[in-house]
């Protein structure tokens, strides 16, 4: 690989609030000349309105806007079709500004290994470019910490599961976890609060929205009577394990 390359920077943000990104991320972010980062179509984006006071003054920024979000179902063919060829497009674009020796930052909300769309980069520039991936603290991390309850205790075993997945197989797996916590719920959210209700969990579950960004919710979820939430909340079931 030629050293000449600019270096595509994978960098972690945290879960929303500047403070909580690290010291690390911090300082790449600072000194970047180009940034690149993920957002729906007439929208500023998350990863931005986290950067809004850090970014150089001459910047020079590149959005990539998602072609669809949920306008296609998942199961849908056309869907994973229109999002590879948009991770083909801005991989593309990306590779270019390394070639010419420009280091590019793509900003990632909460972790960039952890359901990030610059996964989807990192796998389509790693063997030809060089890649720093920066990790962070993660969305559900600042949303149990909202809740003021600890999320695992001894032994516990926590879940993660995304409320896209089949309601039976939500409740399958919710049933064999001490602990939980449940993203991508947004339009999901009635499927999720019926398996937790299958699964016996749903008297212990927290909804926080919007973790760790100023206009964060949190509330007791047997509280919430909508059958769809923000893509940004999570749920959370703490754990009750041994404790001395």
């Amino acid at each position: 690989m030629s050293t000449d390359k600019g270096v595509i920077y994978g960098l972690g943000l945290g879960p929303g609030d500047p403070d909580l990104m690290s010291v690390k991320a911090d300082r790449i972010l600072r000194k970047s000349s180009h940034v690149a980062y993920f957002r729906k179509k007439r929208r500023k984006g998350h990863a931005r309105t986290i950067v809004d006071t850090l970014l150089a003054e001459n910047v020079v920024e590149y959005a990539m806007e998602y072609p669809v979000t949920t306008e296609i179902a998942l199961s849908d063919p056309a869907y994973n079709v229109a999002l590879s060829e948009f991770y083909e497009g801005c991989a593309a674009r990306i590779k270019t500004f390394s070639d010419q020796g420009i280091s590019v930052t793509v900003l990632c909300e909460g972790d960039p290994f952890f359901y990030g769309s610059f996964m989807h980069i990192y796998t389509r520039v790693k063997d030809s470019h060089p890649v720093c991936v920066v990790p962070a603290i993660t969305g559900m991390s600042a949303a149990w910490t909202q809740t003021g309850h600890p999320i695992t205790w001894g032994d516990d075993v926590l879940t993660v599961l995304t409320g896209t997945l089949p309601e039976e197989v939500l409740i399958q797996k919710m049933r064999q976890s001490d602990a939980l916590v449940v993203m991508k719920i947004g339009q999901h959210l009635g499927k999720v609060k019926r398996a937790l209700k299958s699964s016996g969990l749903y008297e212990r579950a927290w909804i926080v929205r919007h973790a760790a960004m100023t206009n964060s919710e949190v509330q007791k979820l047997n509280e919430v009577d909508d059958d769809s939430t923000p893509y940004f909340s999570i749920i959370i079931v703490h754990g009750q394990g041994r404790r001395p």
